[in-house]
């Protein structure tokens, strides 16, 4: 055979041989087309059914293939707590017509002029506190022009520090022995206060202030009538603060001096304020202490009694208590008050008055407590010094 022939031969074995192996690769590419998604589309479809199998289990609804969404973590209420300390008449200052040598100012003098002297067997308890107040029955002046009465009490402007020394942030103004000195012994007495960082409220002035985020209102007033220009300011000055959601402080300047119990206007005069809106009521000027009252879930005490008080030299009754309201809050909501108090003397010893107050203990202390517990018929519960917590939402 000729190599021409057999070249010819060869090259159409090799062309059928070609062609062969394009149609098979062409026919192994067609079916990979339609084999690769096939298995994916049944991969997906099982997946979503074993997926809907799952959530069914679980009681959730997954028809769109969404997963139900996570719980929102739950938000915890806030609890805070804000507890304030109160005393009554604190007269640091003397008469002019007293003995200098058994005064109150000469317990500084006598003592290196420490001024801390005064507070120094409550501190422990002021300092612990939130805020204390107490009513500042005297004036801190040099003046010598007085108003004509019978006692006229004053101290020079250096006796304000025993008050930050004892750790007492507020003091109410309003009682009958601001004017002492007149508007000058009043104007000096406020800035002594200010020099000394004290805040002071009553005579026209209001105390407000933050404490742990909640709003905190202190009022001063003497309540002497139940004037109906007094009540319309006395409601105005109150829903002026009940605005910003404030707790409302209220010191009243009341009743009969050497009475343990609250006359009518006192009682008529704490009750208007607190269907006003007030939170406690807080007396001084009887010079002894009165019966603590409940009402519509609010506190009313009507005489503190006397405490640091440079008004006489020995009175027969040295009792007094320190007043403490446990304030206490869920979120911005005030939901109860606690109250208790921390029986005291005006004085460190018995048989005169070193101007000292000082908590009392074992039969002294127990013989208060059963005293104000008896001058307390309509407090509702047993006062002690223990804290007793009041529903401020029980306005029965």
């Amino acid at each position: 055979m000729k190599k021409s022939h057999i070249k010819l031969v060869n090259k159409k074995k090799l062309l059928r041989n070609l062609i062969l192996l394009l149609l098979f690769v062409s026919a192994i590419s067609l079916f990979l087309a339609k084999a690769i998604p096939y298995a994916i589309n049944h991969l997906n479809d099982n997946y979503v059914v074993s997926t809907n199998e799952k959530e069914e289990t679980r009681g959730t609804n997954s028809s769109n293939n969404i997963s139900a969404p996570k719980p929102s973590p739950e938000v915890k209420d806030t609890n805070t707590q804000v507890l304030l300390s109160a005393v009554g008449d604190c007269t640091i200052g003397t008469d002019s017509k007293f003995a200098y040598s058994t005064s109150l100012p000469a317990m500084a003098v006598n003592n290196n002029n420490d001024f801390s002297y005064y507070f120094k067997n409550v501190y422990s308890i002021f300092s612990k506190d939130d805020v204390t107040i107490a009513n500042l029955e005297t004036t801190f002046t040099d003046s010598t022009d007085k108003e004509e009465k019978q006692f006229n009490f004053k101290a020079s402007s250096d006796y304000a520090k025993s008050l930050t020394l004892g750790s007492i942030e507020g003091v109410n103004l309003s009682n009958n022995h601001i004017y002492d000195y007149k508007q000058k012994g009043f104007i000096d007495t406020k800035l002594a206060l200010k020099k000394e960082k004290i805040n002071y409220f009553g005579e026209g002035s209001k105390w407000e202030l933050k404490i742990k985020e909640h709003n905190f209102g202190f009022l001063g007033y003497r309540g002497w009538s139940l004037d109906q220009a007094f009540l319309n300011k006395l409601k105005s000055d109150i829903i002026e603060l009940k605005k910003t959601n404030s707790v409302v402080v209220i010191n009243f300047h009341w009743g009969n001096e050497r009475q343990y119990y609250p006359i009518d206007a006192q009682k008529e005069l704490a009750r208007f304020a607190i269907d006003n809106g007030a939170d406690i009521i807080l007396g001084h000027h009887p010079h002894v202490i009165q019966g603590i009252e409940q009402y519509k879930g609010r506190i009313i005490a009507y005489s503190l009694g006397n405490f640091c008080f440079g008004g006489n030299t020995n009175p027969t009754d040295k009792t007094t208590f320190i007043f403490q309201s446990d304030f206490k809050f869920v979120n911005n909501d005030l939901t109860s008050i606690g109250v208790r108090v921390i029986p005291c003397s005006i004085s460190s010893v018995s048989y005169k008055n070193d101007y000292c107050p000082t908590p009392l203990t074992s039969d002294a202390k127990a013989n208060l407590l059963n005293n104000l517990n008896n001058l307390s018929k309509d407090s509702g519960f047993k006062i002690s010094d223990k804290f007793f917590y009041i529903d401020v939402n029980n306005n029965k």
